[in-house]
């Protein structure tokens, strides 16, 4: 059973479409938080691939409720997990920082900050209904609580089971603070959430792998979605269009479409978990001609902030999960 969080559009449709093109035979269950854009694409996937086995369920990453009861579903529908794909994730209410690009111009940065969005985004979080930072519990603590629930589809498996995780280039150690994890007095709360994600990643390898349990990190590049088009008005990224694929002959990461932004994750379905070096990030790379490949990368992560920040997750996951008893097993 292959796992995907998914939408009607973007990555994570793209990454469906390629799964089913590289083995027909895959069940694949699409997780959604809109029943019927889950539905949508459920149909979308079977104009293409009629006799495919394609199921969704609903669960809302940043609502700990629909998280488990989403888990409890799971678990009662299927035996094992193969893969996890855990491509969910929110921007909310973006900002560019044109003072930054300008400074970025003057020093001769302006280049790796167009690749990396290093210093270019800011971000307004907010507290959701369980009292978490909005995008840190979307996009990562929910992901991290459905691993939880579903570790025991995902491991003492007869074959080995994977976590494939949507991180980005944007995952920076600057931006990510211990004392402050869920980014509450920051204004980049989308890059720490990433460099959270790299972190937990880490440390679920060393926890798991003697239990059949593999975990990676992906990072898409640019990908002209519903996500980056919330950035700037449409008109504008219409202008920008041209300059974007020149870019391109420069910046690899600019991948620009949803099926070139799913390279990685689709090249990972296709390696030994064994193999794999845990420490790395796979980036999904489109040269200027549009040739798609990946390449891996050394991730700039802290093994030892790895495992005090997955202890704080541990904490966080007893605090949260105390009133949501009649959902637990």
């Amino acid at each position: 059973l292959y796992l995907t969080s998914s939408r009607y559009s973007g990555v994570g449709l793209a990454l469906c479409q390629r799964l089913l093109t590289e083995d027909g035979r895959i069940h694949l269950c699409i997780a959604c938080r809109n029943v019927q854009k889950s539905e949508a694409t459920r149909d979308v996937l079977l104009a293409t691939h009629p006799t495919a086995q394609i199921s969704t369920v609903e669960v809302d990453l940043g609502n700990l409720a629909s998280i488990l009861r989403a888990a409890r579903e799971l678990r009662c529908r299927f035996q094992r997990l193969d893969f996890v794909y855990l491509n969910a994730g929110i921007m909310p209410n973006p900002h560019v920082n044109f003072k930054a690009l300008w400074h970025g111009l003057l020093t001769g940065r302006l280049l790796h900050m167009l690749t990396t969005a290093e210093g270019v985004m800011t971000q307004k979080d907010r507290l959701n209904g369980d009292g978490l930072q909005e995008v840190f519990a979307t996009n990562l603590f929910g992901h991290f609580i459905l691993v939880r629930q579903l570790q025991a589809l995902l491991c003492g498996n007869e074959k080995p089971s994977r976590l494939i995780w949507t991180s980005s280039s944007n995952a920076r150690e600057s931006a990510f603070s211990l004392s402050d994890y869920q980014h509450a007095k920051g204004q980049e709360s989308y890059s720490s959430s990433k460099y959270a994600t790299d972190l937990t990643s880490v440390v679920l390898n060393r926890k798991l792998n003697d239990q059949g349990l593999y975990s990676s990190v992906v990072c898409p590049g640019l990908v002209m979605s519903n996500m980056t088009y919330g950035i700037l008005p449409v008109f504008l990224w219409k202008l920008l269009m041209p300059i974007m694929w020149l870019i391109r002959f420069f910046a690899k990461t600019y991948t620009l479409t949803p099926h070139n932004g799913a390279e990685a994750h689709v090249w990972l379905f296709k390696q030994k978990p064994e193999c794999l070096d845990s420490l790395v990030k796979y980036h999904s790379c489109t040269s200027g001609l549009g040739k798609c490949y990946v390449e891996p990368r050394k991730m700039d992560v802290d093994e030892e902030t790895a495992e005090k920040f997955y202890e704080k997750l541990l904490e966080l996951e007893e605090q949260t999960l105390e009133k949501y008893s009649d959902l637990l097993d």
